[in-house]
């Protein structure tokens, strides 16, 4: 099907835009993946797509599906934009993409315990001890510490970004308490009811098992038990994921709890119950290191639990995330990645990183005030899309505001190219047109490493936007990985 067979959906399609398309190959043909769901768009109308868009919208709504924008005066809570085009993956790329992630679970949780027992990357001079020493999530506590499995990462969320040549790269780690799973669970469920026909015989590789899979990695941590408790930990209904935390619990079927509802007693874990205390042996926690323990870390606290470390660093009780693992998705330790999987595992890096500038070297500090108008620029400590400059959209004022705060605190920092992120067709006013998007795939790791295939597909749904996340105004959309 050529270009000038196309609908009037494509009709102001920019088909030679000089970003990868994750529709459309060079001159306009549909990559191959594609073929079928491009047949089936120039064959509707604008109408028809602004119906089943607004019942997915519909969808979101009744189940309560919603995000915070913060700072935005029409009002934080809103419904989560969902954009009803697929993004659509082969199986082929989808293999590349699963073992590269797997290989990085692998070296980071054994760097993490390197960290925190021998230190033998620091003896080696491979990472800089102080490097992790001045990081803000590196937390002395855990030095010789015990983690079961040496799972200190048992869930992780990594953004992957498809660069110009086709290529997925790795733009960051998430490895504290990564959220939008129940975003991509509840894409795939809205996705089925608006192409149904499409989406059965597109040969999709499922994804509804997560919340088992997550389940049994969380059992795989803790010793075998008849009457195992798991609960998860929330900072409670004013917390931007609240949604997610009751999603997964109610998928699970275990307990959602607040710090509140749980006590310690002679280093072990208890939960209020009607008919009185019961012990708690894992606990999947959403709350930040900071506010997990008023005892060990913040003492003004309401979220967490008192005792909750000395249980922990007792062997008491499984967290999981373990405290201290933001070190390993502090953005300056990013830049070592590919240097870790060389030294724990004797392997190149499947997956690349994104060039990174380190601001402590005079150098590389020089360049990058030197270009802060073509740099992205991002504080090492912050994530959903906050403590950024993105130089190219900037003003003089912004771009003079970092180079003082880089000169500053230059450990504070790092700095990377501006991104030809790859864009997909995604249908906004009544016509489709290209946005860009990343991905953040899931990753399990307990007893084995398990990826669902696909993950949360981000949407920056503002022409020319580069910010993707959900806090900031962006969208998703599903993502299709395809059988063989």
């Amino acid at each position: 099907m050529s270009v000038e067979q196309s609908s009037d959906l494509f009709r102001d399609y920019p088909f030679d835009h000089p970003h990868y398309d994750e529709m459309f190959a060079a001159g306009g043909a549909p990559r191959r993946h594609y073929d079928e769901l491009y047949e089936r768009l120039i064959n509707h109308q604008a109408g028809e797509l602004q119906y089943r868009q607004q019942a997915s919208d519909l969808n979101f709504l009744n189940q309560g599906i919603t995000f915070t924008v913060y700072g935005d005066e029409q009002g934080t809570e809103r419904t989560f934009p969902f954009d009803l085009l697929p993004r659509i993956i082969t199986h082929q790329e989808w293999e590349t993409v699963e073992a590269g992630l797997t290989q990085r679970i692998i070296a980071l949780n054994m760097f993490l315990h390197d960290v925190y027992h021998e230190g033998l990357i620091f003896r080696d001079k491979v990472v800089p001890y102080e490097l992790i020493a001045t990081s803000r999530h590196y937390r002395r506590e855990m030095r010789g510490v015990d983690v079961p499995r040496r799972a200190y990462v048992s869930i992780c969320g990594t953004d992957l970004v498809r660069v110009e040549d086709g290529r997925f790269c790795v733009l960051e780690d998430n490895l504290r308490v990564p959220s939008g799973v129940s975003y991509m669970l509840a894409n795939r469920q809205v996705a089925k009811n608006v192409f149904p026909r499409l989406f059965a015989n597109y040969g999709v590789r499922p994804i509804d098992q997560y919340g088992q899979a997550l389940l049994t990695t969380l059992r795989s941590l803790a010793p075998p038990l008849d009457d195992l408790s798991i609960v998860l930990l929330t900072p409670g209904v004013f917390n931007s994921a609240y949604y997610e935390h009751a999603f997964l619990a109610r998928q699970m079927g275990i307990q959602l709890v607040e710090g509140r509802d749980l006590v310690t007693h002679d280093s072990f874990v208890y939960m209020r119950t009607t008919s009185g205390l019961k012990r708690v042996d894992v606990i999947y926690r959403r709350i930040d290191d900071d506010f997990i323990d008023p005892l060990a870390f913040t003492n003004s606290s309401t979220l967490g639990v008192n005792g909750l470390f000395n249980a922990y660093r007792a062997g008491n009780v499984v967290l999981a995330n373990s405290i201290g693992t933001g070190i390993a998705d502090d953005k300056a330790v990013y830049a070592y990645v590919p240097a870790i999987i060389r030294y724990y595992l004797g392997e190149d890096a499947i997956l690349d990183n994104i060039e990174t500038f380190l601001l402590e070297d005079d150098l590389q500090r020089a360049h990058v005030l030197a270009n802060l108008d073509k740099l992205v620029v991002k504080a090492v400590g912050e994530s959903g899309g906050y403590g950024m400059l993105i130089g190219p959209h900037s003003t003089r004022q912004q771009q003079a505001e970092f180079a003082e705060q880089i000169q500053a605190h230059p450990r504070n920092y790092i700095a990377q190219p501006t991104l030809s992120l790859s864009t997909a067709p995604c249908f906004i006013d009544n016509r489709i047109t290209p946005r860009h998007v990343d991905l953040r795939p899931y990753i399990l790791f307990g007893e084995r490493v398990t990826i669902v295939p696909g993950g949360l597909t981000r949407v920056a749904l503002k022409e020319g936007s580069l910010v993707v996340n959900s806090s900031q105004g962006g969208g998703s959309k599903d993502t299709w990985v395809l059988y063989e």
